[in-house]
């Protein structure tokens, strides 16, 4: 299970960098039959990912690769999930919150979580039998030119355990800057009227769940159309930081390689 976490960090490096190279330089965007944009960074970024962890020989589910039915999939105990950048819409809006997202599901649950933001370059990960983990942007920084040919046991050295901090005094919601709509403010709405003062922070991407992972918020409510490669690397890094992601209306724990690979309505948090 190391190596599977440490490849799956390496391959989220890689693929970060050539992603924030096509952001730097400029792009074209495509749209997919769902109104969804795409751009060649998600496109490469997944070939990329692809071919580092194939010497791995498990199949991968991913939101750029091949969509395999669910008659071939139920055989499958252990899949990769991948995002190879989560966040399209904030690549194409060009304000740095994107992620690669690169999980291992074994039997529905999430194993293994690694989110890097191409942008912001901090990079998180986490594993069932290890916990969860942050390098920051300014350790990852120092030692970019190298980390490729760091261990696990290096990489997590340099990284800090998460939670980072105590949840704030104030209740505090993170909520997708993209994605709003009338479930969500009913919602927000009634948190205050139950909670008093609440805070409120907007942002892209997996970032979310990672900054419930650190401590920064209390929850991240989600109504409306996500996938599992959006959720499963934030989940394994939510769930071994404290936290959990269930469904809203079941509050059972999110699983993964299901027949509709589409989530539900569902509620990412960390206990007070």
């Amino acid at each position: 299970m190391n190596n599977l976490l440490h490849s799956a960090i390496l391959a989220s490096l890689k693929a970060g960098k050539h992603i924030a190279a096509v952001y730097e330089k400029g792009f074209e965007v495509e749209y997919k039959s769902d109104a969804s944009p795409v751009t060649i960074a998600d496109k490469q970024a997944n070939q990329i990912i692809e071919e580092y962890l194939s010497i791995h020989n498990i199949p991968m589910l991913g939101e750029e690769g091949i969509h395999f039915d669910y008659d071939e999939r139920k055989h499958w105990d252990k899949l990769w999930i991948v995002d190879p950048l989560d966040g399209t819409k904030e690549f194409v809006k060009r304000n740095g919150e994107f992620t690669v997202n690169i999980a291992l599901s074994v039997k529905g649950v999430p194993v293994i979580g690694v989110i890097f933001s191409p942008v912001f370059k901090d990079l998180y990960f986490a594993s069932d039998e290890l916990g969860s983990f942050k390098m920051d942007r300014h350790i990852y920084i120092e030692l970019e030119d190298k980390i490729k040919d760091l261990s696990l046991e290096q990489i997590i050295s340099s990284s800090k355990k998460l939670p980072l901090q105590q949840l704030p005094k104030v209740y505090t919601v993170v909520a997708s800057r993209s994605h709003q709509n009338g479930d969500i403010r009913k919602y927000i709405q009634a948190l205050k009227n139950s909670k008093g003062e609440i805070d409120t922070i907007y942002t892209g991407s997996s970032i979310k769940m990672c900054w419930i992972a650190e401590g920064k918020a209390h929850e991240y409510p989600r109504y409306g159309r996500t996938m599992e490669w959006d959720t499963c690397a934030g989940h394994c890094i939510l769930k071994n930081a404290g936290g959990a992601i269930v469904e809203m209306e079941t509050k059972e724990n999110l699983r993964y390689n299901k027949l509709d690979i589409a989530n539900p309505n569902f509620l990412a948090y960390r206990a007070e």
